[in-house]
């Protein structure tokens, strides 16, 4: 009897134990966290010069919508090719007289204003614009600078106009971050020219949870999505080719290891917990028939 006493009380302890230990268990696989590399460029020097060795070229593809400005010394030439002046002079045409902007300046800065309705020059998909007087010209698949060379030139030799100066910009350049940043959103960008960073810092930058070692840029390469991964915590982003962002770039800032793990446990934890109480119970219910079984003894 006497051992059998002992046996009863041990198990009862045991009981007590394992239940201790599951919770205790649960409880540090669900705060166990790796160290995180939150350090942008972390190997290079201080106070160094990084050399940007990536060229800029924002290539033009199909769905593009551009903004095309021509000017010259002589505006009157110029005139067939501006959207912005076919908008002015009807509504000019429309005017009192007295209201009709008198200097050069006034005339210039109400052009100006009438930007925002201009339509651009879609890039059909082909990757051909429909230019007044000259027609159909090649765009997809050259550069900003290479259609306003095209351009100017085509003027020249047309005799259209003697001393262009062309300006192509993208009217809808677009880049979406997503993932581990705070403020996930599709980005609406005035101007050609965005690097990565910049879009991080519009987005709140990446989060204590993103993976600054493994950053995805989805970007198209002859009509397909191709991946292409960078390392922001080294000095080689700056030889990417994703380093200056393009046209219809998808970000991906990949969660670390130490939240995909939490993630996991967060959804498992309670099942260790209900596994160390059925087990305890398990234990409990066996000391209780030994214990009966030995009084009825």
């Amino acid at each position: 009897m006497f051992g059998l006493g002992v046996s009863i009380r041990f198990l009862s302890v045991m009981n007590r134990l394992i239940s201790i230990l599951c919770i205790v268990l649960a409880m540090t696989l669900v705060s166990c966290h790796a160290p995180l590399e939150m350090a942008y460029i972390s190997d290079a020097e201080r106070d160094s010069a990084q050399q940007i060795l990536t060229s800029y070229a924002n290539t033009i593809h199909p769905g593009d919508q551009l903004y095309i400005y021509v000017n010259s010394e002589i505006i009157e030439s110029v005139i067939p090719f501006n959207q912005e002046t076919h908008i002015v002079a009807l509504e000019m045409s429309r005017m009192n007289p007295s209201n009709i902007p008198a200097s050069a300046n006034q005339r210039k800065s109400y052009l100006r204003t009438k930007r925002a309705e201009v339509a651009g020059y879609l890039v059909d998909e082909n990757g051909f614009i429909t230019f007044p007087v000259i027609g159909k010209v090649q765009a997809g698949g050259i550069s900003y600078d290479s259609l306003q060379n095209l351009l100017q030139n085509k003027l020249i030799i047309g005799g259209y106009v003697l001393d262009p100066v062309v300006t192509v910009s993208p009217m809808n350049f677009r880049v979406s971050v997503v993932g581990e940043v705070r403020v996930p959103q599709e980005l609406h960008v005035t101007g050609e020219r965005l690097t990565i960073f910049e879009a991080l810092a519009m987005c709140g930058d990446v989060t204590d949870s993103g993976m600054r070692t493994n950053v995805i840029v989805m970007r198209e390469k002859h009509g397909e999505l191709t991946p292409i991964q960078v390392d922001l915590t080294k000095k080689t982003i700056f030889d990417s080719e994703v380093y200056y962002l393009q046209q219809n770039d998808i970000v991906y800032v990949e969660p670390t290891l130490a939240k995909k793990r939490r993630a996991e446990e967060n959804v498992n934890w309670p099942k260790y917990v209900s596994l160390g109480f059925s087990v305890g119970s398990l234990i409990s219910h066996l000391a209780r028939t030994i214990q009966v079984y030995s009084v009825h003894r």
